[in-house]
């Protein structure tokens, strides 16, 4: 869709950046700039960096940029046209979508719409006769009728082809029903169902549309449960089942489970506060996604031996996102929902008591070392102190540490100073492992060796360091540009994603425009990662120090590194002349 760019212009000028992305994210003034904690990636130590000046934010850390319509369409997963709308709406500027809206977003409306009469075609399903039995399997675990249209429950028949024919009747084609994951094709080209004889738990967003489905057999099919793939509209990793309610629910915590009917059962008990994921490990995006409704998680997954190393891997990665951190211990090794079907009535007031009960995540993992230890021997006493010790080692708060030492120190009848001892050791061993990941990771950074995005940078890394502070100091001083275009052109740019930038840079500026973010996204074909990439570019070199003479030393370089590319080409060619030269010889003397 054709925006223009006074439209544009007007819009971010209504909508400061300062303010939208602190509504995400808490920063602190850095003189001119603002620092926080990045909303995109864990770390503990702020890293992403808002610019006012130039309506740009960049994270040193995972390499995210761009400007508040980029920022937007990263933490809410908007397309452009639903962010213009969103910032419009917002500004009170009058945005109307034409008939060449752009058509990605066209097809994430179909889509929302095709999800939404299935759902309504899945739920009317599970009051029909052939839905007796997943109906009567709900009434079984004791779901109430109330529960189960409050999340839009329903059940897929055993036919292939109901849904698709029923969407047909309503109009939709069945290659938007493939888009939307809800049919595929055979190996004939025939469309059918994707869900057949499984209870459906339609997954909707914190916006109220219908973005996939998770589907629980009836029968004995594997895998038990299966999700909607990826689509237009949907991610697995980026969601969250019941966040629409969770977030409304009024309470401080969310409560971390497993799988779908945990999430029904506890809402049910009034628990709104509960989520869960989509039949995956939890990902950092679904982590990050918890952080903006919540710094406070109850975490309460199975306990087998696969449910426990997810919570495990749950934890750490709350934890290192700043969330605190607590672990419901369910009796008997019950779930969520099995526990509060053995309970009846008392089930809501029970569960409460386990909430109260829940441990912190140190707790929690001291008590399941000492489990793994309880002999009583000596060599157990000492594994477990050991891993104690390792345990606390990870502890960021000395306050914490020594409530725990003084704890351990009494009930195991050691001496204070002898666990202090072990776990300064573990301390130093984390830094030292730290500092050395660190120190790749800024080995990696100034040697391009890993960059996806300039693959061209490493074995050009004089050029490209040079190429990237000419294309900031045009940006930067834009009133120099012809000059500079005078000088160097596209071709003498010699890292290919370098060249695209230029190229796209010089064209917006050959059309009267200014370049930033925001033209340069709309002008090139970049992604988001590339994006990120140009916003580092243009915020990285200060252009108080990139001045035209410099601007000029940077032109000499990059003249240089092309010849150098040159001979480098010319030796080459003359070693394979040289070579067919003496096969010639060769073949003259047969």
């Amino acid at each position: 869709m054709n925006i223009s760019e006074e439209f544009i212009a007007e819009l971010k000028e209504k909508n400061d950046i300062e303010e939208i992305i602190s509504d995400y994210v808490p920063l602190t003034r850095k003189g001119k700039n603002l620092m926080g904690i990045c909303p995109f990636h864990a770390e503990r130590t702020p890293s992403f960096c808002v610019y006012p000046a130039n309506g740009s934010f960049y994270c040193f850390g995972c390499g995210a940029g761009g400007d508040v319509i980029t920022f937007l369409r990263l933490i809410e997963h908007y397309d452009y046209i639903e962010t213009v709308k969103f910032l419009a709406e917002r500004a009170g500027m009058n945005f109307e979508v034409s008939e060449e809206e752009d058509e990605s977003h066209k097809k994430k409306l179909l889509i929302y719409k095709i999800n939404r009469e299935a759902a309504r075609f899945y739920h009317n399903c599970l009051f029909a006769p052939e839905g007796e039995e997943a109906l009567g399997y709900l009434k079984k675990r004791g779901i109430s009728l109330k529960t189960i249209k409050h999340f839009g429950l329903g059940y897929s028949p055993k036919s292939r082809f109901a849904l698709i024919n029923h969407l047909s009747k309503k109009g939709y084609n069945n290659e938007d029903v493939v888009l939307a994951n809800l049919a595929f094709k055979t190996r004939n080209l025939k469309e059918k169902d994707r869900f057949c004889n499984r209870l459906m738990f339609p997954i909707i967003d914190v916006r109220g549309n219908v973005i996939a489905f998770g589907a629980r057999t009836m029968g004995g099919d594997i895998p038990k449960y299966i999700n909607t793939s990826d689509t237009p509209v949907f991610k697995k990793s980026n969601n969250l089942f019941a966040l629409n309610f969770a977030k409304n629910s009024g309470m401080e915590s969310f409560i971390l489970t497993e799988g779908y009917m945990d999430v029904v059962s506890l809402n049910q008990a009034g628990f709104q506060n509960a989520v869960a994921g989509l039949g995956t490990a939890l990902t950092q995006n679904q982590v990050k996604l918890i952080s903006r409704y919540t710094d406070s998680v109850l975490v309460t997954y199975d306990s087998d031996e696969a449910g426990q190393k997810a919570a495990a891997k749950a934890i750490t990665m709350l934890k290192d996102s700043g969330i605190n951190v607590k672990v419901i211990t369910i009796p008997k090794g019950k779930d969520p929902d099995e526990f509060l079907r053995t309970q009846g009535k008392d089930g809501a007031v029970r569960f409460k008591n386990l909430i109260e009960k829940s441990e912190n995540d140190t707790e929690y993992r001291l008590s399941k070392a000492k489990k793994m230890y309880d002999s009583g021997s000596d060599e157990d006493k000492i594994n477990y102190l050991t891993n104690a010790a390792r345990i606390l080692s990870s502890c960021q708060n000395p306050i914490e540490r020594e409530v725990y030492v003084t704890r351990l120190s009494l009930e195991m009848g050691i001496n204070k100073s002898a666990l202090i001892m072990q776990i300064e050791k573990f301390m130093k061993q984390n830094l030292k492992k730290h500092k050395k990941q660190e120190f790749k990771n800024l080995e990696k950074i100034t040697s391009a060796l890993n960059d996806k995005i300039n693959p061209e940078k490493k074995e050009n890394l004089r050029a490209a360091v040079a190429e990237e502070s000419l294309i900031s100091y045009i940006i930067n001083n834009v009133d120099k540009a012809s000059d500079i275009f005078l000088r160097v052109n596209a071709d003498d740019i010699i890292t290919n994603f370098n060249r695209r930038v230029f190229e796209c840079v010089k064209s917006i500026i050959a059309e009267g425009k200014t370049p930033d973010i925001t033209s340069i996204s709309a002008k090139g074909d970049f992604n988001f990662e590339e994006i990120g990439r140009i916003t580092k570019i243009i915020c990285s070199y200060n252009s108080q120090l990139v001045n035209q003479k410099t601007a000029y030393e940077y032109i000499n370089i990059i003249f240089d590194e092309n010849k150098k590319i040159k001979v480098k080409n010319v030796n080459e060619l003359s070693e394979i002349k040289v070579k067919e030269y003496i096969e010639t010889l060769k073949s003259d003397k047969k």
